[in-house]
């Protein structure tokens, strides 16, 4: 069974858990959307429309079997774990993507969140999903960490 050890020692692979020195941005400054493969846009884009439409379902089905959201009490594993957690989630999610990597059947979203449709409205939060691949499938999510701005 695959477990979360990978995730530290893919993402130090991919370059993301050490910034350079000097590159870290003004908290005041949002940093821009990039613009995504189509591949990885479909992900972005079935969360946010899941999301919106309260369908805990398509959601899970975004997901690894075996993949992990957090709950206020720490991380959920597993579809039913997170159809439970997803069962009352809805709304006008937004997701941007901030910067991404894949490698073979290992990749990575950053992105920041907010809700509403008014361009140009703050983000309320960032994510990172950390995704998976079988070779020549569609990527799910293996773990979607997410923390708000406040």
């Amino acid at each position: 069974m695959m477990t979360l050890r990978w995730v530290p020692l893919m993402l130090a692979g991919l370059g993301l858990l050490a910034p350079p020195a000097g590159a870290q941005e003004a908290a005041s400054t949002p940093l821009p959307s990039i613009t995504l493969p189509p591949e990885l846009e479909r992900v972005l884009q079935d969360y946010a429309r899941a999301w919106q439409a309260g369908d805990e379902a398509v959601l899970v089905s975004l997901f690894t079997p075996d993949g992990f959201v957090p709950t206020r009490n720490g991380w959920v594993r597993g579809s039913e774990a997170i159809r439970a957690t997803y069962a009352d989630s809805q709304g006008p999610l937004r997701l941007r993507a901030l910067a991404y990597a894949t490698a073979d059947t290992a990749g990575y979203i950053v992105g920041a969140y907010g809700y509403g449709d008014t361009p140009g409205s703050p983000d309320a939060g960032k994510f990172l999903l950390a995704l998976r691949r079988a070779p020549g499938g569609r990527w799910l999510i293996a773990a979607d960490l997410d923390q708000s701005n406040r």
